[in-house]
This record gives C-alpha cells, structure tokens and sequence, in this order.
C-alpha cells in the first residue's frame, strides 16, 4: 500500500467520524461538532433559525460525504499518477480553510463566541495537519 493510499485513509477515517457527528451529534463540542460555536445554543430559542442552521450543518455533512465517496473511488480504482494529482487537489481545497472560514472563526473566538476559547487554533493546527498529510505523503510519493 502506498504512502498516498495512507493518508487517502487517515482523511477518510478522521472525516467519516466528523460527518457521523454533524448527522446524529451536531452540538457536540468534540470531533468537530457545531456545539463550539455558542451560536448553535442560542439558533434553539428562534426555531426558523434553527432549522436553517441545522440544514447548513447536514449540507457540510452532506459535502463531506460527496469528498469521501470521490476519495474512496480513487483510492480503489486508480493508479498513482491521479492518487498525486488527488494529493494536490486535496492540499488545494483544504488550504481554503484558511481564505474564509479561519478569519471568522478566528474572529468568534477572540470576542468569546467560541467554547472552548482557544478552538480557532487547534482548528487551525488540525487542519494544517491535514495539509501537512497529504504534503508528506506528495513528497514521499515523488521523492521515495
């Protein structure tokens, strides 16, 4: 099994536990669930709100899950020239984290909308590790 395979793997792993907890667990405050923002306590008390809030939480699961399944094709499916090019495209669309959603919740965090206080730089770790992956992985790959 290659190095590329791995990491594929490991994302689908760790991002499976993170869909599974945004369908049947979405206010949890572990494994990436909406229950860090204070927000989603305070979307129950307007029930229209609410609805919407929990509809753009099962739409990003519902992404997830469009990125698993795409994952999973490769990884059975094809050779190692598009498991690189797959490892590019993942260090690419994952590195957008860092365009638009890293500064709001960066900006939740610091004025205390975000519990625990301090999650925006774990987030922030995690997902570099994430990119740090599938980098290592490519390298390896192109390398080794």
């Amino acid at each position: 099994m290659s190095i590329l395979s791995i990491a594929i793997i490991i994302f689908v792993v760790l991002e499976s536990l993170n869909v599974l907890t945004l369908y049947f667990h979405p206010g949890l405050q572990m494994g990436n669930g909406v229950g860090v923002f204070n927000a989603w306590e305070k979307s129950k008390a307007d029930p229209e709100m609410h609805q919407f809030v929990r509809y753009l939480v099962f739409w990003v699961a519902g992404t997830k899950l469009i990125f698993i399944a795409l994952l999973l094709v490769i990884l059975f499916t094809t050779g190692e020239s598009t498991q690189l090019l797959t490892a590019v495209a993942m260090i690419a669309s994952i590195a957008s984290f860092f365009w638009r959603l890293f500064p709001i919740i960066k900006s939740q965090d610091k004025a205390g909308h975000i519990t625990p206080p301090g999650y925006a730089k774990t987030l922030g770790w995690m997902i570099t590790g994430f990119i740090g992956l599938f980098a290592i992985a490519l390298l390896w790959s192109l390398i080794g």
